[in-house]
């Protein structure tokens, strides 16, 4: 167990994330189910009667889904705790916040069987009430939860919360759902006209409960930007903004079906898919802070107006490559080398364990390292854009073979970006995955050359489904919500939190470029246009970031 301690926190993050989705949309299936689903079926005839029935099955996998990430959680947790305070198993399962896991798990399970044998429908308050334990328990494991001074009104501010964010955002696969059975514009105004009033009610609640929360946990403007809850937060707003931004424009769209029959109703289905991809997103960045302390608590080691806009300014890139045996884990093994060779120390000791929880200090040499790869990367990722965008002028045929410099791009990270590491260090392959920053970079390699080959097939033809075209977006899309999760272990954690801040704005990019694409495949031309020229020139400031980044 010790020798997992960095990756265990990597994987509660990602678990944290499932549960937070995964919750959103077992308690999103019971309010679509409660407010228009049933209140609906039965004006809409045969239509009515196929929306219940999808609206359930959508429910049982959700609610199977938590209950299996929230139960695994559990006793992940469990593990843990008896591992590090050597306590015994039956210690450890009788801890509150493990117990509170245990309860989601056993109602979410509830919530699958009543949605599955419709057992609600002869008593109809039985799912609201096993919602209510589901929120009941969730609350258990809140920072709210932990505070001694208005611990009640932040349980009960996260609860709103959590309702409003499962209304409007958990709703959109139902609501999306529905609109695909929806066989005349009639039906899908009906539809979009009840779920925009809902999702209208709950962006409201949602913004007052998140103003509540944040009046306790920002104390300053010095802890939005000064602190890693603060950061995480801003990201949340910024892609909130965004989602607000497709939200109002399906509003106008359900306007337009009130006094059209021809009201795009296709767009509004478009635009609802990628409501809801940005939604995962912004619900993956509000679980990792349920993993970090509120910036109100956090009064030391905050960074600095001047340290931040310092940090961001742009440098010219470093194209040259420091030496890989004067970094620092190098340096220390040689070291520890020809002190074993001497006989001043034992076989033992390693530079570095990975996965054991302690952190070598970076030195000059590896920040320069660092700066060198993701300015190169940034290059690549620069002519990336500009090739695909030349490629939409037809006027050199062989530009359309951009997409395989991600499979350079990819080899560059795998063999780079953890020199301590399988192919460069010391430490194999599968040992080194104990680091849970060699884990999300070995990711991220993976997932580069996923839809690179994939854009590669289909822009020659050789795969000519439509699914395939899709892979590509959706791949970029979950990279850059993917990389609202990376995590730099440096020891130093306000060298952590300002390098953070270079991380987001290319997180977000890359969330708004996977989604821009799939716009462009997926809305009727010419629409989707736009949103073609748009993913390329996002990749080209993906690329310009990453050229000026620096580490010092």
């Amino acid at each position: 167990m010790a020798l997992l301690f960095d990756i265990i926190g990597f994987v509660t993050v990602l678990l944290d994330g499932a549960t937070m989705v995964a919750l959103s949309f077992t308690l999103g299936g019971v309010s679509f189910l409660m407010l228009l689903a049933r209140p609906l079926a039965g004006s809409l005839g045969d239509l009515g009667e196929g929306l219940l029935g999808r609206t359930r099955t959508i429910l049982v996998w959700s609610a199977f889904s938590l209950a299996v990430v929230a139960g695994g959680r559990a006793v992940l947790e469990a593990y843990v705790l008896a591992g590090t305070l050597d306590l015994t198993l039956t210690d450890a399962f009788g801890a509150l916040f493990v117990r509170a896991g245990f309860v989601i798990a056993l109602a979410a399970l509830a919530t699958a069987v009543l949605a599955a044998t419709r057992l609600d429908q002869h008593r109809p308050l039985l799912l609201p009430l096993v919602a209510c334990m589901i929120l009941g328990a969730v609350a258990l494991l809140t920072h709210g939860a932990a505070r001694l001074e208005d611990r009640a009104l932040l349980m009960g501010l996260i609860v709103v919360h959590l309702i409003a964010v499962a209304v409007w955002l958990g709703g959109l696969p139902y609501f999306l759902s529905a609109l695909a059975l929806a066989r005349d514009h009639v039906a899908s105004h009906r539809i979009g006209s009840r779920f925009s009033l809902m999702a209208l009610l709950a962006v409201i609640v949602l913004l007052a409960s998140g103003l509540g929360m944040s009046y306790v946990y920002i104390d300053s403007t010095e802890a939005v930007y000064g602190t890693a809850y603060g950061a995480m937060l801003f990201t949340k707003l910024l892609m909130f903004a965004g989602l607000l931004g497709f939200g109002f424009k399906n509003m106008l769209i359900v306007q337009r079906l009130r006094r059209s029959p021809d009201a795009p109703v296709m767009v509004m289905r478009r635009f609802a898919e990628v409501e809801l991809g940005v939604g995962i997103a912004v619900m993956l960045s509000a679980a990792s802070l349920t993993s970090l302390p509120p910036a109100a608590d956090l009064m030391q080691d905050r960074v600095g107006w001047h340290e931040l806009v310092e940090r961001l300014t742009p440098a010219m890139p470093r194209l040259v490559s420091p030496d890989h045996d004067k970094l620092a884990i190098p340096a220390l093994e040689a070291k520890l080398a020809a002190a074993r060779a001497s006989g001043a120390v034992d076989a033992g000791p390693l530079a570095y364990v990975p996965g054991a929880g302690t952190i070598v200090p970076p030195n000059p040499v590896d920040i320069a390292w660092s700066e060198f790869n993701h300015n190169w990367a940034g290059i690549a990722v620069v002519l990336i854009g500009l090739l695909a965008l030349l490629d939409k002028t037809g006027w050199i045929p062989i530009v359309r073979h951009w997409p395989l410099l991600f499979l350079v791009l990819a080899g560059f990270v795998v063999v780079r970006s953890d020199p301590e590491a399988w192919p460069l260090g010391g430490l194999g392959f599968w040992e080194s995955l104990r680091d849970p920053e060699v884990a999300q970079h070995r990711l991220f390699a993976a997932l580069t050359i996923g839809f690179g080959l994939f854009e590669w097939a289909v822009r020659l033809g050789i795969l000519k489904s439509k699914g395939a075209a899709l892979v590509f977006p959706l791949m970029v899309a979950a990279g850059g919500t993917v990389m609202l999760t990376h995590s730099h272990a440096l020891g130093n954690v306000h060298q952590e939190l300002l390098i953070e801040w270079t991380h987001i704005p290319v997180a977000v990019f890359g969330v708004a470029a996977g989604w821009a694409r799939w716009l462009e495949l997926r809305l009727p031309a010419p629409r989707g246009r736009f949103y073609g020229f748009l993913w390329p020139v996002l990749f080209i400031a993906i690329g310009v970031l990453l050229m000026v980044y620096r580490e010092a």
